[in-house]
């Protein structure tokens, strides 16, 4: 079944990919018998996911309001393929729009490379007062335009945290010696190794494989992993270090947006308004059935350790990337103002709530 799935992604992804270069630089949009232009939406979540509930709440206003124009196809689970097929896919303008991980839009703007800073945001609302704000994420979202895409809007991932099979996760002394599953980017990398662990860079999909046959010790990433991914199946220890905040990405393609009428643009930028707030909504639900399940069907145990340590040490990264881009000096600092609004509460490390 595995193999028909990806047999079926890579036919999708090379008939989009063929079409859109067939096309001469037009946005490879089509349409159907009724001359309504088809808007292709690809992301790699199932049907279940918060991400894939909001862009069908999308796909239901955009009908509503511009129906007789547009007709929205919403593709889940990677049938176009992978992250980066579809971030290709989006470029070329052989589909519209994909939801993509900030670690691959790093590779296109070193711009992205300020949301995998670990411990960037003191709290969950510095992450979403900042991230809210156009002042921050414009010169973020639109770097990539000269690629052919820009981000449309942000997507709430939730932390990033510790999980492991057999060892909990305490203080960074206990990540001595462990193989930890980070995403491929070298601000991952780095963060691990400054940690004292193992780094081990993998694709989300060989992760359960690798925990499963003790390839690797443990992995890190939101309460999510641990029930869609059956992670924690395996792992039994979930630690609250709040290490990152990484946003997904809504990016679009800019051929299509910019030929779009200025009227039909302000429907679809309220679309994209309405992404985010779903999200986020289906986001916080998610999570409290996630923990829910994995306590108490897995068996997981959710440890909350003092975060300052670990933080401690992932500081250098902060001056280092400063030093290294500064231009983004200024988002930088508008960022530590909302964490200075919104300083870490009892919830967020250290004290279970």
């Amino acid at each position: 079944m595995k193999r028909l799935h990806r047999a079926i992604a890579l036919t999708l992804s090379g008939v989009l990919l063929t079409a859109a270069m067939a096309g001469c630089g037009s946005t490879g949009s089509a349409q159907d018998s009724t001359d309504r232009t088809i808007v292709r939406i690809g992301h790699n979540q199932a049907t279940d996911h918060p991400t894939h509930i909001s862009l069908l709440a999308f796909e239901e206003y955009i009908e509503d309001k511009l129906g007789d124009k547009y007709d929205v196809e919403v593709y889940p689970s990677e049938l176009l393929g992978s992250q980066t097929d579809m971030v290709q896919l989006t470029q070329t303008g052989a589909i519209d729009f994909c939801v993509a991980s900030n670690s691959i839009l790093e590779t296109f703007s070193e711009n992205y490379t300020i949301f995998n800073m670990p411990y960037l945001f003191a709290s969950s609302d510095a992450y979403h007062a900042a991230m809210d704000d156009p002042e921050i994420t414009d010169p973020i979202f639109e770097s990539t335009k000269k690629a052919g895409f820009e981000a449309v809007t942000w997507i709430d991932a939730g932390t990033r945290n510790f999980y492991t099979v057999s060892k909990p996760i305490e203080t960074p002394a206990d990540l001595k010696g462990l193989k930890i599953r980070v995403q491929q980017s070298p601000t991952n990398v780095e963060m691990m190794n400054l940690l004292g662990g193992s780094a081990t860079p993998m694709g989300f999909g060989e992760v359960y494989t690798a925990l499963q046959s003790k390839v690797i010790d443990g992995a890190e990433n939101n309460e999510m992993a641990l029930t869609s991914n059956g992670h924690g199946d395996v792992c039994k220890y979930y630690s609250y270090d709040m290490h990152q905040m990484i946003p997904d990405i809504l990016i679009g393609n800019c051929a299509f947006l910019d030929e779009m009428p200025e009227e039909d643009r302000a429907i679809f930028e309220e679309g994209f308004a309405l992404v985010n707030q779903v999200e986020r909504e289906e986001w916080t639900k998610a999570v409290e059935a996630a923990k829910d399940k994995a306590q108490n069907e897995q068996g997981v145990q959710f440890l909350y350790p003092d975060t300052k340590p670990f933080q401690e040490i992932c500081m250098p990264m902060h001056q280092s990337l400063l030093e290294q881009y500064s231009e983004l000096e200024p988002i930088y600092e508008g960022i530590q103002k909302y964490n200075e609004q919104y300083p870490t509460d009892a919830a967020e490390g250290g004290t279970e709530p």
